[in-house]
């Protein structure tokens, strides 16, 4: 494991303009993948720079991997509107398109948190990737009544005193997918995993590590 690493900050081209984004890559260049990472809710201060998102970045670096952290549109320096989760969709595409043309081989894994989490989930229904990490997803509002189910390794990680995703809530849906994704619940902790954070890496980086080469698209 590596905690070294270099940021680049750069522009990556969306369907609606511009989308800032900030890329982590081990010091060596070296990595054995890439991940993206979606942040929460832009209309209720949630941007590339939110701890969560952040934490979720920090775990695939420290494994070697590349990660790339963007800010949807509308949000900071990115150009263009908010667009209740349909465009954001498309900005998450874009992000992903970027990673793989600009960094090939290895696997992509898709992550997220809240909002982001939700569509990083129906981003991984839209495409194939090698492994899905969702913190606390906002999924009946962003990911309900999707037409398929993401086949990748697949993470859920919710705080069971969460007050704006209820734990309930993330169990049903959880028991509604066949097969399901691996759900761990972390007792008392909140949305935003205050003095929880570091936990929550570590879970992140255990699961990626057990799941390496386990994707059907490896």
């Amino acid at each position: 494991m590596s905690a070294a690493h270099v940021s680049q900050k750069l522009f990556i081209d969306g369907p609606a303009g511009r989308l800032e984004a900030v890329f982590e890559v081990p010091a060596d260049g070296q990595s054995p993948g890439n991940a993206v990472v979606c942040h929460p809710h832009p209309q209720h201060g949630g941007t590339l720079h939110n701890k969560v998102a952040h934490t979720l970045a920090r775990a695939f670096v420290r494994l070697g991997f590349g990660a790339l952290r963007f800010n949807f549109r509308g949000t900071e320096a990115s150009e263009g509107v908010y667009d209740n989760g349909v465009g954001e969709l498309d900005d998450a595409l874009a992000a992903i398109d970027w990673l793989r043309a600009n960094h090939p081989g290895g696997p992509l894994w898709l992550a997220g948190f809240s909002f982001g989490a939700a569509i990083a989930v129906r981003a991984a229904v839209a495409i194939e990737v090698n492994g899905l990490v969702s913190v606390a997803p906002a999924t009946y509002r962003f990911a309900n009544r999707l037409d398929s189910q993401p086949q990748c390794p697949w993470l859920i990680v919710q705080g069971d005193e969460d007050e704006l995703v209820a734990v309930e809530e993330t169990i049903e849906w959880v028991n509604g997918l066949d097969p399901g994704p691996e759900l761990l619940v972390l007792p008392g902790a909140e949305h935003f995993f205050h003095g929880r954070l570091v936990e929550l890496r570590e879970a992140v980086m255990a699961f990626v590590e057990e799941k390496r080469g386990q994707s059907p698209f490896s």
